[in-house]
């Protein structure tokens, strides 16, 4: 690409998973279109990273099928692990501590990987090769059984951001550590995707840096020095920019683009859950005030990224990075070989999930 990629991963999934809700729902599906003529508008396109339940919401299919056979998305996959089948319980509440994906044992990990990467395929009739982790836990092992399934390019890695302290299964070792990991994307090693390697799978972390004042970047050094003091203020937000909106940082947002063309980065990456454009869909945004606030700094953002990036999905990406990698391109449209496998999608439904 002649100019830096700006990518737009949405993470497709059920209302609000942060209160942990018995039953999950997916009242969220109706309030995606208005982003997605958004980002169509400002001629953008989007990576809809879809989990088990949005695959089997009649709504969110139909507008997903919508904007694959437009060519103004792609579909790719997420993956939580308590509630996608096959289901195997872990601890004595999995709903409720939501364990990791690399909390399972190896065989039943490849199974939930398989299993909803053919649902995803059947429903959609078209290969899945994008992917990002739950939770953003992520391993050696989640990598080498996303290459065995065919994915070439992963979005689980949030730099200078350690997940340690976030649980999931009580007796766990909580989330993944990626504070040494590259803000530039990098084909992974498989046996520690966290570091760059040889293999075909394409890291393409989220567009998260350092503050932008001196003063911000020594205390950041400071506390990257001790594991200790670091655990503890990496979970403060403001330490870090994220290409996340929060309904405060429209700001460093704007300061993350113009960083990115600063240090001549290849991409820049904005994420979202499909649920916090829904009011009351997340703790974020409980409102129509919010919502309205969190669509005037996409608004604004969106407007930024013309004429200075070009928008393209995962999968573009990983196409821009083989050719300037000299790597062979694998392509990445319709699977005609899909219809011929028996369907699987019919037979779910969300009576399965706890």
């Amino acid at each position: 690409m002649s100019k830096p990629a700006f990518l737009i991963t949405i993470d497709a999934e059920g209302d609000n998973l942060w209160a942990r809700p018995a039953r999950v729902e997916t009242r969220n599906a109706r309030f995606v279109p208005r982003f997605q003529e958004l980002c169509e508008r400002h001629q953008l396109k989007v990576t809809y990273l879809v989990n088990y339940e949005m695959a089997c919401c009649p709504e969110f299919v139909a507008f997903a099928r919508d904007v694959q056979s437009r060519g103004t998305g792609e579909i790719g996959m997420h993956l939580h692990a308590w509630n996608s089948p096959p289901l195997v319980p872990l601890t004595e509440d999995d709903n409720w501590h939501q364990p990791y994906l690399i909390e399972y044992p190896p065989a039943i990990l490849g199974a939930k990987i398989t299993y909803l990467t053919r649902l995803l395929e059947d429903t959609f009739a078209t290969r899945i090769t994008s992917h990002r982790a739950g939770r953003w836990g992520f391993n050696g092992s989640y990598a080498r059984a996303l290459i065995e399934n065919g994915y070439q390019v992963d979005c689980s890695v949030t730099p200078h951001v350690s997940w340690e302290l976030s649980l999931g299964a009580p007796f766990g070792h909580g989330g993944s550590d990626y504070r040494r990991c590259d803000e530039a994307p990098y084909w992974v090693d498989p046996e520690d995707p966290r570091r760059a390697g040889s293999s075909t799978l394409l890291e393409v972390p989220l567009t998260i840096k350092t503050p932008r004042d001196l003063l911000g970047r020594w205390v950041f050094a400071r506390f990257d020095r001790s594991a200790l003091i670091w655990r503890a203020a990496q979970r403060v937000r403001p330490l870090l920019s994220w290409m996340q909106p929060d309904g405060q940082n429209r700001g460093a947002m704007l300061w993350l683009l113009d960083e990115a063309l600063r240090r001549c980065d290849v991409h820049a990456q904005f994420t979202l859950h499909s649920s916090e454009l829904m009011p009351g869909g997340s703790p974020r945004f409980k409102d129509e005030t919010s919502i309205e606030q969190l669509y005037g700094d996409m608004e604004c953002l969106f407007k930024a990224t013309r004429g200075r990036f070009v928008g393209a999905t995962l999968s573009e990406f990983h196409a821009s990075m083989s050719r300037l990698s000299g790597r062979s391109e694998q392509p990445v449209s319709v699977d005609a070989g899909l219809s011929q496998r028996p369907a699987i999608a019919s037979s779910i439904s969300l009576a399965q999930a706890p």
